[in-house]
């Protein structure tokens, strides 16, 4: 079945000397990867710049439910970038934000609403013009409304832990090792309130940030079956830690 679709580039890996394997996050379908003859000769159909993380596709290819590895037909650039690609602080965002998504996300599951926070996502991170460290911890944090579990903040109350298993408030320290202190937990409720648009007057230190992305990426390793060590996690720490 031909398809023709949105599509936001998460990752790609080389595979011998002409093709790579790229991993797209489409409006269609959710996740899907592909393997492809990319070069950057003119002459190529479709060309490996078009696959630099979080770029916004337009692509066509035939779509084979359940086999492992599709073929693009055509691709172009959906909506061109304004200055993530050339603004080292935005490009080590998206990398890490590439990366997390890949991992976060599941092969074949179509997810239009997830689709539309991606894609207003990546434009808001390409306009904005300052104000910006927070922006990965907004995201990962909005990402659990997709995922199935997004914390319940409901019941809070001063001096409550937080149970990351349960992804809720409790009123007494668990049995398992898995929850945050009252100090922290209260982070987290407040944490959850921030919006891109709000998220600057947040202020943290190198190390509340380091700590904060710490347990949100502990949270996802909890839920989601084989969560890996992000790579690409120094270079962001390096820079917004």
């Amino acid at each position: 079945m031909l398809v023709k679709t949105h599509a936001i580039v998460l990752n790609t890996l080389r595979y011998g000397d002409s093709q790579v394997i790229v991993s797209l996050f489409t409006e269609s379908h959710g996740r899907l990867s592909f393997i492809q003859k990319a070069s950057r000769s003119p002459r190529c159909a479709v060309k490996r710049q078009l696959f630099q993380p979080l770029t916004l596709l337009d692509v066509e290819f035939d779509y084979r439910p359940h086999r492992g590895l599709l073929r693009i037909k055509e691709a172009s650039i959906g909506v061109p970038f304004v200055s993530l690609p050339f603004d080292p602080y935005k490009l080590s965002i998206a990398l890490f934000l590439a990366e997390f998504t890949a991992h976060g996300t599941v092969s074949e599951q179509s997810d239009r609403a997830l689709y539309a926070f991606l894609y207003y996502s990546v434009r808001w991170i390409d306009a904005c013009r300052g104000g910006f460290g927070n922006f990965h911890i907004v995201y990962m944090l909005h990402v659990t409304r997709f995922m199935g579990f997004y914390p319940d903040l409901a019941g809070y109350v001063p001096g409550a832990c937080f149970d990351l298993r349960g992804g809720c408030f409790v009123g007494c320290r668990p049995s398992h090792a898995d929850w945050l202190a009252p100090e922290e937990a209260g982070m987290i409720r407040t944490l959850m309130r921030l919006s891109y648009s709000t998220m600057h007057l947040m202020r943290l230190t190198r190390e509340q940030r380091n700590r904060i992305v710490e347990v949100i990426l502990h949270y996802y390793r909890l839920h989601v079956p084989s969560f890996p060590e992000m790579k690409s996690l120094p270079v962001l720490r390096e820079l917004f830690g």
